[in-house]
């Protein structure tokens, strides 16, 4: 059975950091895409960050990249989002994702089948 649990929000200051984790449960990641999304109120799911565990491959959003590593353990079946230089605008419900290899657009939600409830992520002004 597929699980997904995001840990690792909360309140933080412009410029500073946060390091979110996916625990997943009910597959290998060898098999599968994992992503990042986040939506704010009112705002449409954004695709943020994915990578491709078959071969490591990652993806970024024009607007997280250079600031935000998705990285994996596949010792602890987790994958991780480290955000530096976080933003106001980076404030969002995070949800982690994942859908089974092979993937056509990876930072696009309608691919994945496999939903966190997410965690929410807050950078004060």
């Amino acid at each position: 059975q597929v699980q997904l649990v995001e840990s690792g929000g909360g309140l933080v200051q412009p410029g500073g950091s946060l390091r979110l984790s996916c625990s997943a449960s009910g597959f290998t990641l060898d098999d599968y895409a994992i992503a990042w999304f986040r939506q704010a109120p009112g705002k449409e799911r954004e695709g943020v960050s994915s990578i491709d565990n078959s071969d490591g491959t990652t993806y970024y959003s024009n607007s997280v990249k250079g600031r935000f590593t998705i990285s994996r353990d596949n010792a602890k079946n987790t994958v991780y989002l480290q955000m530096n230089s976080l933003k106001p605008e980076d404030t969002a419900v995070y949800y982690c994702a994942a859908d089974l290899l092979p993937l056509v657009a990876f930072l696009q939600a309608y691919e994945y089948d496999y939903w966190g409830q997410g965690t929410q992520v807050t950078v004060s002004s």
